[in-house]
């Protein structure tokens, strides 16, 4: 596996935790590099987008109250619309759309992305599971496109699949927004015979 990105923590200073009913996680990485502002807020319940962030929540010690199945905009739509949630996040995200409930964000963690080593230039004949937006238009950034038409693309989303743009061979699109199902998808792909 070459990560396409390096994530590295971000200072930031958590407000008080009795303006909040609760935490926004929408990724692993907030919990993994949150850092000592997340153990100030570590007593509020947390709201996790999928069962990956809320495992990482629950390792890290924090209490997790409900989990979703899809994204962001899946998740907010089961919650009380008078929560008021911290969302502790990356520098690059997209923004749920129109959410009832308030929600204050701090970055938590930036991604950068890494040097691309000789993996990617061996990409071709290959699959490639892509977990986000922002890997979809770094990997196409990485691999030229005279060697897209031989890569194989399991994506976590409709949106990361329009992020890789065209001219790959095959872009699948997970069942479900989870790194589990990405790699389900991604194993098929490398089983589909070339032509």
């Amino acid at each position: 596996m070459t990560p396409v990105f390096e994530i590295q923590p971000v200072k930031w200073i958590a407000p008080d935790p009795a303006r909040f009913d609760g935490l926004l996680l929408t990724s692993a990485n907030a919990v993994r590099h949150g850092g000592e502002s997340l153990e100030r807020v570590s007593a509020l319940p947390v709201y996790a987008v999928g069962e990956a962030t809320a495992e990482a929540a629950r390792s890290a010690g924090l209490t997790v109250k409900s989990v979703g199945t899809g994204n962001v905009d899946a998740l907010l739509a089961d919650l009380p619309g008078d929560l008021r949630l911290l969302h502790p996040c990356g520098f690059h995200r997209r923004p749920p759309s129109g959410p009832k409930q308030k929600i204050t964000t701090a970055c938590a963690y930036r991604a950068r992305p890494a040097i691309p080593g000789a993996a990617f230039r061996a990409l071709a004949g290959n699959t490639a599971a892509v977990h986000s937006a922002e890997a979809a238009k770094r990997l196409a950034e990485l691999v030229l496109p005279v060697e897209r038409k031989s890569v194989r693309l399991a994506t976590i989303s409709q949106q990361a699949a329009v992020s890789a743009g065209l001219g790959w061979e095959a872009v699948g699109i997970a069942e479900e927004p989870s790194d589990e199902a990405v790699l389900a998808l991604a194993a098929r792909l490398c089983d589909k015979p070339q032509p």
